[in-house]
């Protein structure tokens, strides 16, 4: 569908469910890939199950270090070439108490999941996309950041300073070949989900393969003329 070969593309939260798809369907398109999580076992077995012949390496990495950041990113450019695309795919979601008894350590949670690995991510990305002459940037946000919610202000907070970075650096790169755009997933249906929502129907809910998909797309040549986008990915929910 879209040719990815000779291209190196980060995933970050590799192994997580929307990680693992991203992983495959660029894998299937021939990327070089760099799988980017916390825990190496885990990522190993992202790889494995990978098809076979996947140019890929692993790199476990605390994304809200952004010493330990800049590393991975070193060590990718050395290992695959230059990076054509980064997915920050990693975050987090956690409900919380009522603001007034939220403390600090719930928000920067929040925020430092949601936000700063992708703030962290973009800002060691950024200057080695702009010396290659372009690239791709897909964040993820989320439907609960178009909205506050109770019980999930951290959350939505977060998510919605994520399309607000997602455009900033769009405006900021729109002139030097660098795109940069996010996703805004419905309820993702994944095991947690349905095990922490098992009267819902699931059918209705967005299958990491179908996010895939669209992040497919925003890192592909066909969507050279979008930045600074939001995009919608409900389901039927």
């Amino acid at each position: 569908m879209y040719d990815f070969k000779n291209k190196t593309v980060i995933i970050t939260g590799a192994a997580g469910n929307l990680g693992r798809a991203c992983a495959l369907v660029f894998a299937r398109q021939g990327a070089r890939l760099a799988l980017v999580d916390r825990d190496q076992t885990a990522i190993d077995q992202v790889r494995r199950d990978l098809p076979t012949g996947s140019d890929t390496i692993g790199v476990a990495v605390d994304l809200l270090d952004p010493t330990a950041v800049q590393r991975m990113v070193e060590t990718v450019t050395t290992r695959l070439g230059s990076i054509q695309v980064l997915a920050n795919i990693a975050g987090g979601f956690a409900m919380g108490p009522p603001l007034h008894e939220t403390t600090d350590a719930q928000w920067e949670q929040m925020m430092g999941l949601n936000l700063g690995s992708v703030i962290h991510c973009c800002r060691a990305v950024v200057p080695a996309m702009l010396e290659a002459g372009g690239g791709r940037i897909i964040n993820v946000s989320a439907r609960a950041a178009q909205r506050g919610i109770g019980h999930m202000g951290p959350y939505c907070v977060s998510k919605a300073a994520v399309i607000t970075l997602t455009e900033s650096l769009a405006d900021e790169l729109k002139h030097q070949g660098i795109t940069v755009n996010c996703i805004l997933p419905g309820t993702i249906d994944t095991p947690q989900n349905r095990a922490a929502m098992p009267d819902q129907d699931h059918a209705r809910w967005v299958p990491p393969e179908a996010l895939a998909e669209v992040i497919l797309f925003l890192a592909s040549d066909a969507a050279h003329c979008v930045t600074g986008a939001a995009v919608p990915v409900y389901g039927q929910s």
